[in-house]
């Protein structure tokens, strides 16, 4: 691939990133109701989740997805009821934060894990790295699984930059909320709303 062919690849990708959307969403909930930890976190874990993607995609696993309705279905409604179960977990929680009894070892593992979690069982970002990926394969330059294992590696040290800002700055204004517990609570609640829409908006999504 040529370097300009890579240039214009990276560029794409942080605009994409950057653009509003259900990831972009996600992060900042988790810096304003659990801090800025959380919310670096939770980033990179929903960044690893491109590796399963990029993949899939060079695989031509995602194709069956775009082929198979019943598939799509199937990845679908597991992701939403994921994101449903989320919500669920956020209104239980005394405290937006996890208990004390959980190490912090262990807390970041459980967020790590819900951020990649999150974005592997996703089947619309399944079919986007599918149609965006192939774009960037040069005919002449090795052979295309190849290629879109750089590019998607390309695309997730990006993502890890713009989401690791996203959720210092979001989290900048968690670490002040999670010491006032009364406020906490009710970016506890506006935590599972935004799990809830997340869910409601995939389950009603199409391919």
């Amino acid at each position: 691939m040529t370097a300009s062919t890579l240039f214009y690849f990276l560029g794409a990708s942080v605009a994409l990133t950057i653009a509003p959307g259900p990831d972009n969403t996600f992060v900042v909930a988790q810096g304003i109701s659990r801090g800025r930890k959380a919310a670096i976190v939770t980033a990179l874990g929903m960044c690893s989740g491109v590796s399963v993607h990029t993949t899939a995609a060079a695989l031509g696993i995602s194709a069956l997805l775009y082929s198979s309705a019943t598939a799509f279905q199937v990845l679908k409604f597991a992701g939403a009821g994921y994101l449903l179960f989320l919500a669920w977990k956020s209104l239980k929680e005394e405290r937006i934060l996890l208990p004390s009894s959980v190490s912090g070892e262990r807390s970041s593992r459980l967020l790590f894990r819900r951020g990649f979690v999150m974005n592997v069982i996703n089947p619309k970002v399944a079919l986007f790295f599918l149609a965006f990926l192939p774009q960037f394969v040069s005919p002449g330059s090795g052979t295309a699984a190849a290629q879109m294992f750089i590019l998607g590696l390309l695309f997730m040290a990006q993502a890890v930059v713009v989401f690791s800002v996203i959720g210092w700055l979001s989290g900048s204004i968690g670490d002040a909320v999670v010491k006032r517990p009364r406020i906490a609570r009710w970016f506890g609640r506006l935590s599972a709303v935004v799990f809830a829409s997340l869910g409601i908006r995939l389950a009603l999504a199409e391919r």
